[in-house]
């Protein structure tokens, strides 16, 4: 069979990778033995870049929720919410969110991916504008392009640039669409909300913000960075993730919006995709309750975040932003990054490493992602694996990195 030309880059990659020994984007977990160890390689090892901010993902409660919803509803719904039908506990669970956020309605998607795929096509279309920080997560890139609106990328988190770009516009800056998210994935950095909503308010626009990274992290009810601020009145769409803070799979959409419900069927990946099956349902149900008494959780996130992001700077490593459930170490050049992840690795610490074109400034990282889970003995174990890079100084380099520049 001959070569696809579209998939010649990838193998290229892929080449690159096993000439260096390391694959990082094909890491086999072999054994999960609590939300922050695992056995890779056969080496217990502490899992410090999978998102479980809550470590929700071995509650007692939500195993027994999903386990009863199982047994009582079966394996799946094999099919749509349009095709099939809903479940009762589909809707239970979008009343369940809209409440949380204090909203008029939810929206329930099978991804976060999904959410703001479907929330964004279903928005904007040909003709439309849609705005983005120029940071933002691929599945909203991908929600512009299956949108077909114009899509206008401002730099990050500058909504002075956001507002130039909104007066070329003239009158149809009303109609746009805003999307920037509480915090980037990628350096762990807040977005300068309040002044985004006053941009919006400014032009008469809809703001969309994606809270993944924030949802039972920030907030005093942990509603994410909106509620920090007291912004949440003003913002039109909130999207958020089950498979973060409450440790499952799936996607959502709270609005006050009168269209809310119109909205299900302008939404593809909505109409399209297989629903949640109800084991996830339920243990999404039972999160969500404990997310919202989980004040003691949040200050311990708080608390292992702060512990890394020192333990780190005082090592002498660039950090992305303070300190955050998202911890990015800036690694240099990506060769370099994939042997230092490897290193860490070996050392019983796994986490994210990112390389250009995904990351910004074109400088790869290493990025950790806190859980309330970990240990004040694991966090300082995190950082004795960093600091036991040989080549550490390399990235400890003086000279501006492009992130600086």
């Amino acid at each position: 069979m001959k070569e696809n030309p579209r998939l010649r880059a990838v193998r290229e990659v892929r080449g690159e990778l096993a000439s260096l020994g390391v694959d990082p984007f094909g890491i086999q977990i072999d054994e999960i033995l609590s939300p922050t160890e695992g056995l890779i390689q056969g080496r217990k090892t502490i899992l410090a870049g999978t998102n479980n901010y809550l470590g929700l993902t071995f509650d007692p409660d939500c195993i027994a929720a999903a386990r009863q919803a199982l047994e009582s509803a079966g394996t799946g719904t094999t099919g749509s919410r349009m095709a099939n039908g809903s479940y009762a506990a589909h809707r239970e669970l979008e009343l369940d969110l809209a409440r949380f956020y204090g909203k008029r309605d939810a929206i329930v998607f099978s991804t976060g991916y999904q959410a703001n795929l479907g929330m964004i096509s279903a928005l904007a279309g040909p003709g439309d504008t849609v705005m983005i920080d120029a940071d933002s997560h691929a599945s909203i890139y991908d929600g512009c392009n299956l949108s077909g609106a114009n899509t206008i990328r401002f730099r990050h988190n500058d909504p002075d640039d956001l507002a130039k770009r909104m007066r070329r516009l003239g009158d149809e800056a009303a109609n746009a669409l805003i999307v920037v998210e509480g915090v980037y994935s990628m350096l762990g950095d807040r977005a300068p909300l309040r002044e985004f909503v006053e941009v919006k308010k400014q032009f008469g626009a809809t703001l969309l913000v994606d809270e993944a990274h924030s949802m039972g992290v920030l907030g005093a009810k942990g509603q994410g960075l909106c509620e920090e601020l007291g912004l949440l009145d003003d913002i039109d769409y909130v999207v958020g993730t089950f498979s973060k803070s409450l440790g499952n799979t799936g996607g959502f959409c709270v609005g006050d919006a009168d269209e809310m419900e119109v909205l299900r069927y302008a939404s593809r990946p909505y109409v399209f995709t297989a629903s949640l099956p109800p084991a996830t349902i339920a243990a999404t149900r039972m999160a969500l309750r404990k997310l919202e008494a989980a004040s003691d959780l949040r200050q311990r996130i708080r608390e292992n975040a702060a512990r890394l992001h020192a333990g780190l700077a005082a090592l002498g490593f660039r950090l992305g932003a303070p300190a955050n459930a998202v911890v990015a170490v800036l690694a240099g050049e990506k060769v370099e990054a994939l042997r230092f992840w490897h290193h860490l690795l070996k050392q019983g610490v796994y986490v994210n490493v990112m390389v250009p074109p995904a990351t910004p400034g074109n400088e790869s990282l290493l990025r950790c992602s806190v859980s309330a889970a970990h240990t004040p003995e694991q966090i300082d174990a995190i950082c004795a694996a960093f600091a036991s890079w040989p080549a550490r100084e390399s990235v400890m380099a003086t000279a501006p990195t492009a992130l600086e520049r």
